[in-house]
Order: structure tokens, then sequence, then C-alpha cells
């Protein structure tokens, strides 16, 4: 998916690829109904109890974080036992990260102690922290799933990517089910680079499943991914991804800052309602699009009328990615 290349998701002979299980570590959010504001302004990460433990051991903080929001996502699946234990299809599940900045603060450590002492100076327990998929496999380990394993770390476009790399796993046949988790820690290294004086921590997971395996153990689906697209515009994107005046949408979880006069520039948007995330929580960066789905389910669930349009990106950075999402 270069940025200038679309990647069209409609092919009515395609496996239906549903929400089946959401979990969340977000500060100021309780559940993911709450997305779709006003926000309660408590969240479930507690630093104190929330993140220790035997199993958060040795690992860095997206990680940590990462591996709660997928503990959540996989029980609110239906697919852990009463010991957290996973129950699904360990050889086909996929686990998919979006994070930009997740394990960048290692890195910086890393490097940090390779200049004042030399490379004997690093921990052995502390190299796999620098991993550009440590997030991915530690959450597979934990789980013990052996399906395809990568991290996207693709700008603002991110969190949709993953969900779209995720989809194309199970469509086709690679995978059975797939964990996507969109992750960004707190930290100085991860303000400086976003230019602010504290960026937000946020961790969330999704579980997608194919329809039919959903209908036959009885778990009840949130949201079917409908079509996506990622294009060098946003208007490009949004007809690819299918979006015209004879399919309307109840609400569009729109990137305003991202989207600029992208936004304007499509008349049949300008009634929909719109959710800006980032305005709200600060900047998600690689936890967005991930972020995003969650909402588009809680509205799906909500009862009202009306698909759900999720997209990032826009003039301000190199692509625009959209996501449709129905029942």
């Amino acid at each position: 998916m270069s940025a200038t290349s679309t990647a069209r998701m409609r092919n009515p002979s395609a496996r239906e690829v549903v929400v089946t299980g959401i979990g969340l570590m977000l500060p100021g959010v309780a559940t993911y109904g709450d997305l779709l504001g006003p926000l309660p302004g408590e969240g479930r990460i507690d630093p104190a109890t929330g993140l220790s433990g035997r199993e958060m051991r040795h690992k860095d903080r997206a990680s940590r974080l990462a591996l709660r929001a997928a503990e959540s996502a996989l029980h609110d699946a239906g697919l852990t036992d009463a010991h957290a234990t996973f129950t699904g299809v360990v050889d086909s599940t996929a686990v998919v990260v979006s994070t930009n900045l997740g394990n960048v603060d290692s890195v910086c450590e890393a490097t940090d102690t390779i200049a004042r002492e030399g490379v004997r100076g690093l921990s052995p327990l502390g190299l796999p922290q620098t991993s550009s998929n440590v997030i991915a496999g530690w959450v597979a380990i934990r789980y013990g799933l052996r399906g395809p394993n990568l991290t996207v770390c693709n700008g603002v476009t991110s969190g949709l990517d993953a969900l779209a790399w995720a989809r194309n796993l199970i469509v086709a046949g690679r995978a059975e089910a797939a964990v996507v988790v969109g992750v960004e820690p707190a930290n100085d290294v991860t303000a400086k680079l976003l230019g602010c004086e504290q960026s937000i921590e946020a961790a969330v997971a999704i579980v997608l499943e194919p329809a039919d395996a959903v209908a036959s153990r009885h778990a009840r689906p949130r949201a079917t991914i409908a079509g996506y697209a990622r294009a060098r515009d946003l208007a490009a994107a949004l007809t690819s991804t299918g979006v015209t005046e004879e399919k309307p949408f109840g609400l569009w979880l729109v990137d305003e800052a991202g989207a600029g006069a992208g936004a304007g520039a499509v008349p049949l948007l300008a009634a929909t309602r719109r959710i800006d995330l980032e305005a709200q929580l600060g900047p998600l960066s690689g936890a967005l699009g991930v972020l995003q789905c969650a909402a588009a389910a809680a509205h799906l669930e909500s009862g009202p009328t009306g698909n759900v349009l999720a997209t990032a990106g826009g003039p301000r950075h190199d692509a625009a990615a959209a996501l449709l999402l129905t029942l």
C-alpha cells in the first residue's frame, strides 16, 4: 500500500470480516462507548497496579499497555477462558500492531548507553525492547499465537492500515482471526518528537474474525469492515472506499487537523455527525485508526442508522486513508 495507491475491499465474494472484541487502556475513557462523548475523565490506566505483575516484567511500557488492551479485547470476544488462556486457534491467529513511537524510548536509551559505555554496557534483558516488532511479539508470546505477526508504523494512517492488513490476512486465508493493537506510550522522548509538553498514552485492541466463524460459535459481531482505501488525498481515498450519496452514513470519525481543506471538499459529508478524537484526547499517532474503529463499533451498537466512516491523514501528510464500517 504505497502513498499513491489505493486498496479496495469491496469484492462481494470475499469473506466478511467483523469486529468481535474491543479492549482499551486509555486515560479519561472508561469504556469504548465513552468515545462517543462526553468523556468521563476517568480511564483504565493505573500505573501503580494495572501495568505491574509478573507478566509485565522486563517489558517496555508500550508492550505492557498493549498486553492489557489485548487481554480485555480477547476476553470481550469470548476467546479466553477463566484463566485468561487463549481458546481460539493459535496456529492461525495473527497479531498486527500499529505504533509509530512505541519503543523509541528503548532505542534512545540503548544508543545513549552505547555512547557512554560501549556495547558491553547493554543489558541482555533490555535488548529485545529495541526490536521494531517487540510489541507484536510479546502479545503473540503471551497467548501462544503462531499466525502472521507484524508491526505497521506508517504515520497518521497507521491504525487504519493495520486494520486493513489484518482484514486482508483473514480474507486471503492466512489467518482465521487477528488481534489488532494500536498503542503509543507517553514519555519525555515521545513528547519531544511530537513537539508537545505531554503526549497522550493510549492502547486499544480490536479482535477481527470472519463472520461465518463468529456465527458458528454464537459470538456477537460489533461491526463489519466494509471498505478501505489509502490514497494520495482524502477525496481519492473516499471515492475508492465506496462512499457515495446513495450510501449515507451516520458518523464520520475525522482527523480534522490532518484533513484540512480536503474535508470541506466533499459536500456529501458536510451534514454528517463528526467526532475528532485527537481534538478531545490529544495526539494519538499510530493508535488513532484503531481507536476510531472502537468508536465506530460503539456507534453501530448504540442503534443509530447509517454506516460509519473513519479517516486519517490529508494535505499535511503523505497520504490519507478511509475505512468504512457497517452493521
